[in-house]
């Protein structure tokens, strides 16, 4: 199995309705702003922990490092079912996480894919909390029109009711290893290291023995709103940060929407941010910070330490 170098300690801390999982590494200072790590969809805070080990001792020891679970992810689970999740409870979930650990102060903002996304929106929202900020292929989502609203918010509501049913159950699996297995699968780059670990907490052990991965299947419900590219640019055209925009060599958006947005118009997005440039990581697909936590760490480190 994986052998961590930095081991995280973890707390729960109340925010909103919900009692929030966090990871954390190091200890707050007064001198460097926190560094929080934002993950993805079906994903957890501990996703980060290849990165983390991969930072220099100065950069890692010289702040606080916050890895939180999103709501319905991980051990951020509601006490009881929800039937659907609203995007912009993230946006409020992180402006409350940071009351908690950073009240007052700016942080160092790092978000991979969905997590990329809301620190986007949110820098735009709040552009006075964000010092920095690394967007791991966060790229947003095709344009849309009014048009398909009425189809969209019939979606929403008949996935809810297949959602009531159990159609929308997430795969069980018969062990740990399982799991590393599904992860590997998906991800061919993964080490199995590193999937051993990472399976650990990415799914629990059940009552009935089986092992079910730490997602609410709430999560698989269509948002009942579109997405709006003119309230993406406006939240972009906001932001004060400076933006390192990273991406995987791997060109994820052609696999996801077969032509439907490509990279080149996340780039024109890109270019309303009034400060932003872009990187890549050879070698990497989505996951980018599994497959190449060195490389990814390198330019965040860098990047931050300007």
């Amino acid at each position: 199995m994986y052998q961590v170098q930095r081991p995280a300690r973890t707390e729960s801390i109340r925010i909103r309705t919900l009692n929030y999982h966090v990871r954390l590494w190091g200890e707050a200072r007064s001198d460097a702003a926190p560094l929080v790590l934002l993950h993805g969809w079906m994903d957890v805070g501990a996703s980060y922990q290849f990165v983390v080990d991969a930072f220099g001792a100065a950069f890692a020891q010289g702040r606080q490092i916050i890895a939180p679970d999103w709501r319905g992810f991980g051990l951020s689970l509601p006490p009881s079912p929800c039937d659907s999740y609203h995007f912009a409870d993230y946006l409020a979930d992180l402006d409350q996480l940071l009351d908690h650990y950073a009240a007052g102060r700016s942080v160092d903002l790092v978000g991979h894919s969905m997590g990329g996304n809301v620190a986007m929106m949110y820098a735009g929202a709040r552009p006075a909390r964000i010092r920095r900020l690394v967007n791991l292929e966060g790229f947003g989502l095709p344009a849309t029109r009014p048009a398909q609203a009425p189809g969209r918010y019939a979606q929403w509501m008949d996935q809810i009711r297949q959602w009531e049913r159990g159609e929308m159950e997430l795969t069980h699996y018969d062990s740990a290893d399982g799991v590393a297995l599904r992860l590997m699968k998906t991800n061919p780059r993964l080490a199995g290291d590193k999937a051993t670990w990472l399976a650990r907490h990415w799914a629990r052990e059940g009552r009935d023995g089986r092992w079910h991965i730490l997602g609410e299947a709430a999560h698989k419900v269509a948002s009942a709103q579109l997405y709006r590219v003119d309230e993406a640019l406006a939240l972009h055209a906001s932001i004060t940060a400076p933006v390192l925009s990273v991406e995987a060599s791997d060109d994820s958006l052609s696999r996801w929407w077969k032509g439907c947005y490509t990279l080149a118009e996340y780039r024109e997005r890109l270019a309303h941010v009034r400060n932003a440039r872009t990187a890549v990581v050879q070698d990497a697909g989505h996951m980018l910070h599994h497959d190449q936590p060195q490389a990814v760490a390198a330019l965040i480190e860098d990047f931050l330490s300007e």
